[in-house]
């Protein structure tokens, strides 16, 4: 759709595999919706958790790629909408934005800052470990 970084992380119900997180990057196909999923960044932050990031926004679509492969997600969360941190927030707050994230935000809305290479630096600035990304 709109090609802007959504961030989740996801706790599945079995342990997270080198071979999982490697299908999972590079895209599933979803028979039920006959496409494929683009290519995204996905990393093991526990024995049965990840996170993603997504630049598609298919209906279900981290479930489905999960129940592809044989797992079953427990619990998802979304943590990041394009820079915007979501951390902390319960279902229905909400916060007000920096203005260095509203600057930011507007650049990559107006495409000044190269959207991809600016989401891409966003995704490794919050990454937590030294997993490999695609």
């Amino acid at each position: 759709r709109n090609g802007h970084e959504k961030e989740y992380e996801v706790e599945t119900n079995r342990e997270i595999t080198d071979d999982f997180l490697d299908k999972m990057r590079r895209g599933i196909y979803l028979r039920e919706l006959g496409v494929k999923t683009r290519p995204c960044l996905a990393e093991r932050t526990g024995e049965k958790r990840f996170r993603i990031v997504l630049t598609q926004g298919l209906n279900r679509q981290i479930r489905r790629m999960c129940e592809a492969l044989g797992y079953r997600v427990r619990t998802l969360k979304r943590v990041r909408i394009m820079n915007l941190r979501l951390d902390g927030l319960k279902t229905g707050e909400y916060r007000e934005i920096t203005r260095g994230e509203w600057k930011e935000l507007t650049e990559l809305l107006e495409g000044k800052g190269e959207r991809r290479k600016a989401d891409q630096k966003n995704a490794e600035k919050h990454s937590e470990s030294g997993q490999r990304e695609p």
